[in-house]
């Protein structure tokens, strides 16, 4: 009798553990427009001031003299390149018109650097993107998912060899990912952050990507630590910002990308 009592308990548990997880799902499908509330969610995104039509990056001026012009870029992220509370468009799509480059877009919402899943960065820099593709450059996402599931950070390794790393940390997946795309690519990798928000994890995720440039000599686009790139009025946060991590099209085009173009510039040049 107690051992029925004690499965029922169980498969009671397993079934509100179900019903939770799927409920967060929804939940997260309508917030950022994914899933069956993809089409319901673009008409409620649509509606931000900070997406209005002309914030578009259509509406964009190639700039003059780019050190990228007609070259391959690959972004490799999380929701934030994805543009999940921009209508999908915010960085890779800003880069493809001021540089002229072409972009490759390898984002999914809500994944992680570390390669514990067949969505991570990892799992899918080399399972989805062609390795026989010229990318000229190679732009990676600080992902915020990270610090929000608790991510083990890890420690620096000693070696440059792409088979050393422990990629089920945050620092060992970071390093495979510059060890991978120099070994297949031979080009430039560059980091970029997101602005500030309350997050003493990805803090320190932000302060041990320091400690990588100094290693790799990568590019590192930082908008974090800046203080004065990060006091803006509230008028302007919510304009620009959907949320403490993703930008609108504002966000991207009036806030963040001005920025991260004027850094990027100063590395390749």
């Amino acid at each position: 009798m107690k051992k029925k009592k004690g499965k029922k308990k169980m498969w009671i548990i397993l079934g509100c553990v179900a019903v939770f997880l799927l409920l967060q799902w929804l939940f997260i499908g309508y917030r950022f427009s994914f899933g069956p509330f993809k089409s319901l969610g673009d008409i409620r995104m649509a509606k931000l001031p900070g997406n209005a039509e002309s914030y578009g990056m259509d509406q964009l001026e190639t700039m003059e003299v780019s050190p990228l012009q007609g070259k391959k870029i690959l972004f490799l992220g999380s929701s934030v390149t994805y543009g999940a509370a921009s209508l999908r468009e915010g960085i890779p799509e800003h880069f493809a018109v001021r540089l002229g480059a072409e972009v490759t877009k390898e984002a999914v919402s809500g994944t992680t650097l570390t390669d514990d899943s067949n969505s991570s960065y990892v799992h899918r820099l080399l399972a989805k993107v062609d390795p026989a593709t010229p990318y000229s450059l190679v732009v990676v996402q600080l992902s915020t998912n990270d610090a929000g599931k608790n991510k083990p950070l890890g420690e620096v390794s000693d070696s440059r060899n792409k088979e050393d790393f422990d990629t089920k940390t945050v620092t060992g997946a970071i390093e495979y990912i510059i060890a991978y795309s120099h070994d297949t690519w031979g080009c430039p990798v560059v980091f970029y952050t997101g602005s500030r928000y309350d997050s003493e994890a990805y803090a320190a995720m932000v302060e041990r990507l320091m400690e990588l440039q100094t290693k790799w000599g990568i590019g590192v686009l930082d908008l974090w630590s800046d203080e004065a790139f990060n006091r803006i009025s509230d008028a302007d946060r919510a304009l620009y910002m959907y949320d403490p991590i993703h930008p609108t099209k504002a966000g991207y085009r009036e806030w963040w990308c001005p920025e991260m173009e004027r850094q990027l510039l100063n590395y390749l040049t």
